[in-house]
């Protein structure tokens, strides 16, 4: 088989098996395993695949048809520019991210020597970045699962992040921090209902459910992180969520009831608020 036909013999199984996006896909399965970039399997569509690598194709696509994400499947997925190591156990990044972190950037560019905390850390792709793209700031990172917390330690020394990693369950670590100590805390929490995370598409049911679940009405973590964390903001310090879908009116109460003003939503790409921030006046 030549790459051409190899290419349209995986995008075809992919197709048949209703994945919504077999080129996509197969794309990135041909860079990942022969090392083709999608220009490279035009250049060279004639030339002869290298056929000790069919079986794990065949793997891969047998993965990928089950179900499980092609980012898991590669092991690797970018963010705003960089590349970060992921596997099963560890949140996928997603663009929607993109404007919680993007807000953040904003808050942080305007002041100096900030001191942030990044709470459900996961691949780490908040507080890196942030970490990265930002001036004269030190990144805390918290981190719960072993699996997670692994992953950020390797994703920070990858992308050159000199921020500091807290393998710790967010409860657990606070006292760590004194009151009145940071500038920004941010967070993109589990926030799902419970109940409703059988119901997502099988690509999502492959994440962990530690990041995913947010108890029975999904306000779990918010409500945990503002009553546990709130004190170790400095006075006029900022608070900053990732929500899910019509989370925003409620965690505006929460957060006004908490001492926060100025609670402002941001939206993402498809016009849903994604993203929050608040202004600590207690």
């Amino acid at each position: 088989m030549n790459i051409r036909e190899t290419f349209h013999y995986t995008e075809e199984l992919l197709e048949r098996a209703g994945i919504e996006n077999p080129a996509f896909d197969t794309i990135y399965l041909f860079e990942h395993i022969f090392s083709l970039s999608r220009k490279d399997t035009i250049v060279y569509a004639d030339k002869a695949i290298d056929e000790s690598k069919l079986p794990y194709l065949n793997e891969c696509i047998t993965r990928r048809i089950s179900g499980e994400p092609i980012q898991y499947i590669i092991g690797q997925w970018e963010f705003m520019g960089n590349t970060y190591k992921v596997a099963q156990g560890v949140l996928i990044p997603r663009d929607d991210t993109e404007v919680l972190v993007t807000t953040c950037l904003d808050i942080l560019n305007s002041k100096k020597e900030c001191q942030v905390v990044d709470l459900c850390s996961g691949s780490g792709i908040i507080a890196i970045t942030l970490k990265l793209l930002s001036n004269d700031i030190t990144v805390y990172a918290v981190e719960k699962s072993d699996t997670a917390y692994s992953y950020l330690v390797k994703n920070a020394i990858l992308n050159n992040a000199d921020i500091k990693h807290i393998h710790a369950d967010l409860y657990d670590c606070v006292n760590e921090f004194e009151d009145s100590s940071l500038d920004l805390i941010v967070s993109n929490p589990p926030y799902i209902i419970s109940h409703e995370i059988k119901t997502l598409q099988k690509e999502v049911q492959f994440e962990p459910a530690l990041a995913l679940d947010g108890g029975k009405d999904g306000y779990d973590f918010y409500r945990g992180i503002i009553n546990v964390w709130s004190k170790k903001l400095k006075k006029g310090g900022i608070i900053a969520f990732e929500i899910g879908e019509n989370q925003f009116e409620y965690i505006k109460t929460l957060l006004e009831n908490a001492g926060y003003t100025d609670v402002e939503g941001f939206l993402d790409i498809a016009g849903t608020v994604r993203a929050m921030t608040a202004i600590y006046n207690p």
